[in-house]
């Protein structure tokens, strides 16, 4: 199920206008031009941002996100129709063979159950022609960037063009191991409405990933930094191995 600031329609319409600086997004950009990708499986499209940039340059692309809502508004912008998107996880993809598939931002940390990560490895494995890539970014835990998850630091106020100024916030209320749960504060000054969304991020060592992708039975190609996060982030590239 995806979590409310994902999956509430009043929320998934602020992704966008609140964080509208995507320039995390350039290095998949680059990455998906350096592997000559041409069909390109977007896991967490959310609303839709990157698979855009890629339809922009001429990229077959597939979306495809458990949150209905945020598909929803992927599917109402300018452009849209250029891109196939599907509401679901990996288990409800069509047969594919793609070039290359992404989980951008943060996606593959969103998906905290052991399980549902390795099926998603494997789905994303199958969609995969022989050879083709996939790409994908967690934080580095010994960061910690979760300390910095608090009301006093992450609180700001954005006037939403037809929807009026709008006070957010994080804070996190648990850490257990690996997995840091905290909770979004949206509150509509224009109405008074307050609407809160708790997710869950798993954080994972760089040992742990890489060994999740050999088990289903990817080549670990690279391990990357972000370019915009230097020391922050893993960015993991793996391919499918051609057949024998």
């Amino acid at each position: 199920m995806a979590d409310a600031c994902f999956g509430h329609p009043r929320l998934a319409a602020l992704y966008d206008p609140l964080d509208p600086d995507r320039g995390d997004l350039d290095a998949y950009l680059r990455i998906a031009r350096e592997l000559r990708a041409r069909q390109v499986l977007d896991i967490g499209c959310g609303t839709g941002v990157f698979a855009l940039l890629l339809a922009d340059e001429g990229v077959e692309v597939t979306g495809v996100d458990p949150a209905a809502a945020s598909v929803d508004v992927a599917r109402g912008k300018p452009g849209a129709e250029r891109v196939r998107w599907i509401s679901g996880d990996v288990s409800a993809l069509p047969p594919l063979r793609v070039d290359l598939a992404t989980m951008t931002a943060n996606a593959a940390q969103a998906i905290a159950d052991p399980r549902a990560w390795r099926n998603t490895l494997r789905g994303a494995y199958e969609a995969l022609r022989p050879g083709g890539h996939l790409v994908f970014e967690t934080r580095v835990p010994a960061r910690r960037a979760w300390e910095g998850w608090t009301r006093a630091r992450t609180r700001q106020v954005t006037d939403v063009p037809g929807v009026g100024p709008v006070e957010h916030w994080n804070q996190v209320t648990d850490v257990d191991g690996p997995l840091v749960t905290f909770r979004g504060t949206f509150v509509f000054r224009a109405d008074g409405a307050v609407l809160t969304s708790d997710s869950t991020l798993r954080f994972r060592e760089r040992e742990e990933v890489e060994r999740d992708l050999r088990a289903q039975g990817y080549e670990v190609v690279e391990v990357r930094e972000a370019p915009d996060r230097p020391g922050l982030e893993y960015v993991f590239v793996a391919r499918r191995p051609h057949e024998q």
